[in-house]
């Protein structure tokens, strides 16, 4: 993947229990934006940005 990005954490949640959830999601997300609908959902919310900047 790309660089990994820096976090800063304003809460007290241990660095290890946010990185243990991450990885829990990561997949199921990745599956949705790799999918059909969530290619169309993306798309669609780009062309909302791009409205919305205007």
């Amino acid at each position: 993947m790309g660089k990994e990005a820096k976090i800063i954490l304003k809460s007290h949640i241990p660095k290890d229990e946010i990185e243990a959830l991450a990885k829990c999601f990561l997949p199921d997300i990745l599956d949705f934006f790799e999918s059909e609908e969530g290619r169309k959902e993306f798309e669609q919310w780009k062309r909302e940005q791009t409205e919305n900047d205007i």
